[in-house]
C-alpha cells in the first residue's frame, strides 16, 4: 500500500478541489473539508441522481421496516449548497483525467454534453460495483442487484406491483441476507445459493453453522456449496439452475454475490492499481499522484492484522478515510492505520458479528493452529440469568501465543453489537486476553452479568496461556480415534440422553472424582458438557489428580451440536 511520495504542504485559500463521488466517503470529505477551509473552492461530481444516501438502509426499506424512502436521503445538492458552499454537480459523469493539465472531463447525462473543469487537488470516491459474472441468463428482467437508490425502488416496484410469491437470493454475504430477510419479512418464500460451504465469509466455519441453522429454522431453503449454472426463462418466471442440477423456479432473483472497485477511471489516467485491484494510495491516501487522493470501495487498504493489502468495503472506513483525506488536503498530517474489518449484520433474530483476522485467514497465510495462534469459544448470556428475556451468545476468540487479541467472531440475539465492539478496540489497540478479563463494563441485571461475555472470553484465553487447561476443537472431537481417544461428558444423565457426540461416556461432573478409575489414563480425555464450564472443573479436577493428556471440548456440546445439525442439512 506503501508510495514513495510525501504529503503536500498547507493549503492556501486559492485551491480548487474536485470530488468524484459521494455517498460516504466522497460526501464526508466535501463536508468536512469546508469546515477545514471555508475559501477552498469545492465541486463535488455524482454520476446518479443522490449524492449521499444510506445504503446500508436499502434492504430495510425493501422489507418495509424503514416505511419512508426520504429517509434514506442523507444529504441532497441543496442542502449541501445551502449549509456548506459546495458546488454539486448531479447525473455528471468524470470520464477523464489529463494529469498534466490537471483538468477532469464530465459529461452530462441529462444532455449529453461534454467539457473540462481544472482542478487543484482531485479526490476520487467512485465507489465499487456489483459482481454480474458470465453466467448465462444473468441478464433477464427479473434479476437485480442492490447498490443505489434507482436499484432500491426498481426492486420495490417490482414488489408492489407484480406481487412475487418467492424469491432466490444468490450470494450469502452481509447484503444478501439481509435481502433475504427482508423479503421473507415482505412475506415471499426465499431460497439462498452460496457456492461456498458458509454464508458471511467474515465468520469460521463453526460460527457460520450457527447462523445456518437459524436461517433454516425461519423455512427459508438454503444451499451451501453449490453455485449456480444458469439462470433459465419460464413464462414469468426464471428457473436458477444449481451446478448441482438442482432447479429453483423464482419470481425474482437478488444477485448479491459481491463488489468490484470502480477503477477505470484511475487505471486510464495512469494511476498506479493494487494487487487486489484496487486504487493504490500510501498511509495518507493519496494515489501515485500526490495531487490525487482516492478513498472508499475503490481503494486497496492495508489489512491491520496481517499488514497484506485488501478490498474491505465497509461505510465505517470510508467516513473515516474521509475526514482523514480532507484534513491532509488541508495541511495536517493525518494518516490511515488500516482496516480491521468490524462488522456486523441482522440476520433475522439473530446478530453476527465479526473483527480482526479469522481462522481460515490465518491458515491461508500459513499460521498453525497452536503454534501460532488459539482459538476458544465461549457460550455467555447477555444479561443475568435471573433476569427474564436473556439469551446466549457464541464468542469465538482468536488470540497469538503471547495473548494478543487478533479478532473475534460473536452470534448472538441480544447484545453482540457492544461485546464486539469492546473486542475490536482490544484488537485496534493490540491488547491481550488478559486486558479482556480486567475489562470494567457497565454491569446492571437487564444489560449483562457482573462477568461479562467479554470478561469471560478473557477468563478462557487466560486459562489457556497460564497453562490451567488445554482446549480441544469440534472436529477432533467428531474424529475420533476411539481406539486412542476417551470422549466424557460431564453432563447430568437427562441432558446426555437428549444429545451427545457419539461414543461419548457419561459421568456427571459431580460423580467424578468418586468414579476416576473409569478414566482411562492410557488415552487422551476429550471432556464435554454443554458450553465448557462444567467440563472446565472436571479437567482441573482431573489434571490435578494425575491425567496428563486431559483437554476441554472448547463451546461445548453446543458448538458440537450446531456444526452437527448444519452438515446433516447441506
Amino acid at each position: 500500500m506503501q508510495c514513495d511520495i510525501k504529503i503536500q504542504g498547507g493549503m492556501d485559500m486559492s485551491k480548487k478541489v474536485l470530488i468524484v463521488g459521494g455517498v460516504a466517503g466522497g460526501a464526508s470529505a466535501a463536508a468536512r473539508l469546508r469546515r477545514m477551509d471555508e475559501k477552498a473552492e469545492i465541486i463535488m461530481f455524482e454520476k446518479g441522481m443522490y449524492i449521499s444516501f444510506a445504503n446500508c438502509g436499502l434492504p430495510y426499506y425493501i422489507g418495509g421496516a424503514i416505511k419512508e424512502r426520504k429517509n434514506l436521503l442523507v444529504q441532497t445538492a441543496e442542502a449541501m449548497k445551502a449549509r456548506f458552499n459546495i458546488d454539486v454537480k448531479e447525473l455528471s459523469e468524470v470520464t477523464k483525467i489529463d494529469r498534466h493539465r490537471k483538468v477532469v472531463e464530465v459529461r452530462n447525462i441529462k444532455d449529453r454534453s461534454i467539457y473540462e473543469e481544472s482542478y487543484d487537488v482531485l479526490v476520487l470516491s467512485p465507489g465499487a460495483s456489483p459482481v454480474k459474472p458470465p453466467i448465462p441468463g444473468i441478464d433477464s428482467p427479473n434479476i437485480y442487484t442492490l447498490r443505489d437508490i434507482p436499484d432500491t425502488d426498481s426492486i420495490k416496484s417490482f414488489l408492489d406491483e407484480k406481487k412475487p410469491q418467492n424469491a432466490v437470493v444468490v450470494g450469502g454475504g452481509f447484503i444478501g441476507l439481509e435481502m433475504a430477510e427482508n423479503l421473507h419479512s415482505a412475506g415471499l418464500k426465499v431460497d439462498i445459493v452460496e457456492a461456498l460451504d458458509q454464508v458471511m465469509a467474515p465468520l469460521d466455519y463453526e460460527m457460520a453453522a450457527i447462523v445456518h441453522n437459524h436461517i433454516r429454522s425461519k423455512g427459508c431453503g438454503l444451499h451451501l456449496k453449490d453455485g449456480v449454472k444458469a439462470f433459465e426463462p419460464e413464462g414469468n418466471r426464471t428457473v436458477v439452475v444449481l451446478q448441482s442440477g438442482k432447479r429453483i423456479p423464482a419470481d425474482m432473483i437478488i444477485l448479491s454475490i459481491g463488489v468490484k472497485p470502480n477503477n477505470t477511471l484511475a487505471r486510464e489516467a495512469g494511476l498506479e492499481i493494487g494487487v487486489t485491484g484496487g486504487i493504490k494510495v500510501n498511509e495518507y491516501l493519496q494515489t501515485s499522484d500526490p495531487n490525487i487522493y482516492a478513498l472508499g470501495d475503490a481503494v486497496e487498504v492495508t489489512d491491520y492484522i496481517s499488514g497484506n493489502p485488501a478490498l474491505i468495503p465497509l461505510a465505517g472506513p470510508a467516513n473515516k478515510q474521509g475526514r482523514i483525506v480532507a484534513d491532509n488536503i488541508a495541511g495536517r498530517r493525518e494518516t490511515y492505520k488500516g482496516t480491521q474489518g468490524t462488522a456486523i449484520a441482522k440476520v433475522f433474530d439473530m446478530a453476527a458479528a465479526s473483527t480482526g483476522v479469522n481462522e481460515k485467514t490465518l491458515k491461508k497465510l500459513g499460521k498453525e493452529l497452536g503454534k501460532d495462534y488459539i482459538t476458544t469459544i465461549t457460550h455467555s448470556a447477555s444479561h443475568a440469568g435471573y433476569y427474564p428475556g436473556g439469551s446466549a451468545m457464541a464468542i469465538k476468540l482468536i488470540y497469538t501465543l503471547q495473548g494478543r487479541v487478533l479478532g473475534a467472531q460473536i452470534a448472538g440475539y441480544d447484545g453482540v453489537d457492544k461485546r464486539i465492539d469492546d473486542i475490536a478496540i482490544a484488537v485496534r489497540h493490540r491488547m491481550t486476553v488478559h486486558d479482556l478479563q480486567e475489562f470494567e463494563l457497565a454491569y446492571a441485571p437487564p444489560f449483562s452479568s457482573a462477568k461479562d461475555p467479554v470478561n469471560m472470553a478473557g477468563y478462557v484465553g487466560s486459562n489457556v496461556l497460564n497453562g490451567d487447561v488445554k482446549v480441544a476443537y469440534w472436529y477432533e472431537a467428531m474424529n475420533a480415534d476411539m481406539s486412542r481417544t476417551f470422549l466424557l461428558d460431564v453432563r447430568e444423565p437427562s441432558e446426555y440422553q437428549m444429545g451427545h457426540i457419539p461414543n461419548a461416556v457419561n459421568i456427571p461432573l459431580d460423580q467424578i472424582r468418586s468414579r476416576l478409575k473409569e478414566i482411562p489414563k492410557d488415552k487422551e480425555i476429550i471432556v464435554n458438557c454443554r458450553v465448557g464450564l462444567r467440563s472446565y472443573i472436571g479437567v482441573r479436577i482431573m489434571m490435578q489428580n494425575g491425567f496428563d493428556n486431559v483437554r476441554n471440548l472448547s463451546g461445548g456440546y453446543k458448538t458440537y451440536s450446531a456444526v452437527e445439525a448444519d452438515m446433516k442439512s447441506i
